[in-house]
C-alpha cells in the first residue's frame, strides 16, 4: 500500500466526494448558501471559493491518496476568507492563525492514520509560509457534517483555547507539531540506518 498526498487544486476538485463538493457551510453566510442551493450552485460556489483563496492567499488544502485512490482531504483558510467563523460562539479565531475548515477520511480508510497525516502536512505547509498556528472550531456532543469531532482535534494533537459546551474553540502551535513529527522521522532514519535509541515522544 502506497500513500501520497498532494495539494488541492482546481483540478483535484472532481475527486472530493460529490457531498463535499457541494458544501457551503463554510464558504457562504447561511442565507447566500440556502440561495446557492435553491438555484443548483453549490458546486460553482464552492470552486469560486477555492479559487479565490488561491489565487488570493496560496494553497488551502490537500488531498490523500492510497494506492492511487482518493481517499481523503483537508481544507484550511485565513478566518477572514470563512464567513461561518461568525455563527460559532466560541469565536473569533486568533489573528495569528489559519482556520482548518473541513477534513475528511473515506470510510474504507478509516483508522490508518490518513486524518494525521493530513493534518501534518496541513501543518508542515502552514510552518513553512511562516504561519504561527492552526485553529478549529470541534463539536463537543453532538455529531455535525460540517464540523470535526472536538475528540478527534486533540487526538492529533490540538488544545482547547476556548471552551464551549457544543462548539470549543481548539489550537495546534505549528512549532510543536513540526517538532514532533521531525522527532518521528528522525526515528524512522534511525530504524533505517540501523540505530535503535528512540526519544521519548510528548504525543500519541
Amino acid at each position: 500500500m502506497t500513500r501520497r498526498v498532494i495539494g488541492l487544486e482546481l483540478d483535484e476538485l472532481p475527486v472530493l466526494p460529490s457531498a463535499c463538493r457541494g458544501c457551503v457551510f463554510w464558504e457562504l453566510t447561511p442565507e447566500a448558501g440556502r440561495q446557492a442551493a435553491e438555484f443548483g450552485q453549490t458546486e460553482l460556489e464552492k470552486e469560486a471559493w477555492i479559487s479565490a483563496v488561491l489565487l488570493e492567499w496560496g494553497r488551502c488544502g490537500h488531498v490523500a491518496y492510497v494506492d492511487d485512490e482518493p481517499a481523503g482531504y483537508v481544507l484550511y483558510a485565513p478566518p477572514g476568507s470563512v464567513p461561518a467563523v461568525r455563527s460559532f460562539p466560541s469565536g473569533p479565531v486568533g489573528s495569528d492563525a489559519v482556520l482548518l475548515t473541513a477534513l475528511r477520511v473515506e470510510k474504507s480508510h478509516v483508522g490508518n492514520g490518513l486524518g494525521r497525516l493530513l493534518v501534518r502536512e496541513a501543518a508542515r505547509d502552514l510552518a513553512g509560509r511562516g504561519v504561527r498556528a492552526v485553529e478549529a472550531f470541534g463539536a463537543e456532543r453532538a455529531a455535525a457534517p460540517c464540523v470535526l469531532p472536538a475528540a478527534f482535534l486533540r487526538g492529533v494533537g490540538f488544545e482547547t483555547v476556548r471552551p464551549h459546551p457544543e462548539w470549543p474553540r481548539l489550537r495546534l502551535e505549528l512549532d510543536d507539531a513540526i517538532s514532533w513529527k521531525e522527532e518521528v522521522e528522525a526515528a524512522l532514519r534511525r530504524l533505517s540506518t540501523g540505530f535503535w535509541a528512540f526519544p521519548t515522544l510528548q504525543r500519541g
